[in-house]
């Protein structure tokens, strides 16, 4: 289980103030309430703070007051202020470096992006995001609000109610597949079987078999009658994915269910009505497959009843926004992370080709949540081939992580030191300095990890470090608790 870090909101208005932890609970942050009169009960243990965000004060005439309390418990708290909150009285540079950020009210997601990675730079990068978020139900709709997806939504509502063939066309990684299942689930046979196969994954000489099944002994190791695809589909939709790499010979036979709507088993002679809706979809381009006599031109035409070209992720990147935050949710919804991206991280994304479309950016989605669990990833931190700073604002860093670096560098000084201890001597064969300083390390990490009960967090505080810092440190001498 990983430690819910917390965002305080502290505010008199209580209206607003609930309405702010709504909102923030809302997008995966985790927060809590508080007034200018109890906001210390808070801060009883303020290292599981992530931050304060300040609102209207009626017990302080002045915010500057309240600021130079939160310093002197803990110099290093990053506070966040509302727009409308007056700075009168003015305030000294050295608790201006605790402000790391202003956000307007009503929210922007943006700045509350910009304004929770500023606390994070400012608390080691540690999570302000609760692990058991609201249950979220996996979305069969079509995301994305772009012309061209919005086009796609409208031709699947026009074809879904009919019984007509439709073939997907699109690259790979577009999100073919789950355009056919759109067409099932709206369609009449949405109670009955979606079976999808994928024609250019089996063996050719398998393909039959799994599509149409067959009889005991209808061949070597056929111990017993099996349905195919077509069975297993009565009533409901068939999805023949990659349909473009089906072989010519079984082109023939399929092309003979679409005409007849019936089939056979391997090995028999019965005809097995077919009542099937089917869908193809296939990456290649068909026309140039039939022109070089590698697909059926019949068959073509017959699967060609209703075409729908899914864009590419390039063509749609106004949508790449709305597909992070769809991915995030699945992978919360599957308790498989979470991570948040910055406003510059998504305009970067936004810059990217994406040769594999959202298979690539949802592979890329799981990445960042194992390297960066429950945090907000900037540009700096996507990989090299994803970051495009042409364009983009440099993103300024808060004062205060340098104040919090001095900081850990007094608690160093901090370490007491016997003066009458000797100094160790030079062997006179020597010494494997490397070798020697990596021993040490080991024995420091192993002492820091056993004492904090193996909780990288702390022990990475205990040895003064980054989180990730030590996690790199722990892959590269593989260290890991024993069972």
């Amino acid at each position: 289980m990983i430690e819910s870090k917390k965002l305080l909101i502290i505010d008199d208005d209580k209206e607003r103030c609930h309405d702010l932890k709504t909102i923030f609970d809302f997008v995966g942050e985790s927060c809590q309430e508080a007034n200018s009169e109890n906001w210390q009960s808070h801060f009883q243990n303020s290292e599981l703070l992530i931050g304060v965000l300040l609102g209207e004060l009626t017990s302080y005439s002045e915010v500057s007051s309240l600021i130079r309390e939160i310093h002197a418990q803990d110099e290093t708290m990053p506070i966040l202020m509302l727009d409308d909150v007056p700075m009168s009285g003015g305030i000294s540079s050295q608790l201006s470096r605790q402000i790391v950020g202003r956000i307007s009210w009503p929210l922007k997601h943006n700045e509350v992006l910009e304004a929770i990675h500023s606390c994070q730079y400012c608390r080691d990068n540690q999570h302000a995001f609760t692990e058991d978020n609201k249950s979220l139900e996996l979305f069969r709709s079509m995301v994305g609000q772009s012309d061209a997806m919005q086009n796609i939504r409208h031709l699947i509502e026009q074809v879904a109610k009919t019984d007509a063939s439709v073939l997907i066309l699109g690259e790979s990684g577009t999100g073919k597949e789950v355009a056919a299942r759109n067409l099932h689930y709206l369609s009449e046979r949405s109670e009955k079987p979606f079976v999808p196969i994928n024609c250019g994954a089996i063996p050719a000489e398998l393909l039959e078999s799994e599509l149409f099944g067959h009889e005991k002994g209808a061949f070597t190791g056929a111990l017993t009658a099996r349905q195919g695809r077509f069975e297993l589909a009565q009533g409901g939709t068939i999805f023949l994915d990659e349909i473009g790499d089906m072989p010519l010979p079984m082109q023939v036979k399929l092309l003979r269910v679409l005409q007849e709507r019936t089939f056979e088993r391997v090995g028999s002679n019965q005809s097995i009505q077919a009542d099937v809706r089917i869908i193809a979809a296939t990456h290649r381009d068909l026309e140039n497959e039939v022109s070089e006599n590698r697909f059926r031109e019949d068959l073509y035409y017959r699967l060609n009843v209703f075409p729908i070209e899914m864009p590419a992720l390039r063509q749609r990147v106004d949508d790449l926004p709305l597909l992070i935050n769809e991915l995030v949710a699945r992978l919360e919804n599957d308790k498989r992370g979470s991570v948040r991206l910055s406003p510059n991280a998504v305009l970067s994304l936004m810059q990217c080709q994406w040769p594999g479309n959202v298979r690539e950016l949802a592979n890329l989605i799981e990445r960042l949540c194992i390297l960066y669990p429950y945090g907000v990833v900037d540009v700096k931190d996507l990989p090299s081939e994803y970051q495009r700073t042409e364009g983009l604002a440099s993103y300024p860093t808060p004062e205060l992580a340098d104040r919090r670096a001095m900081v850990t560098e007094k608690e160093k000084l901090k370490v007491p030191v016997d003066p009458q201890a000797p100094l160790a001597h030079l062997p006179e064969n020597g010494v494997n300095l490397k070798e020697f300083v990596a021993k040490l390390e080991i024995s420091y990490i192993e002492q820091a990890l056993a004492e904090e009960d193996w909780v990288v967090a702390r022990a990475a505080k205990r040895l003064g470090m980054r989180r990730t810092t030590l996690v790199e440190k722990m892959r590269k001498y593989h260290l890991q608790k024993a069972s």
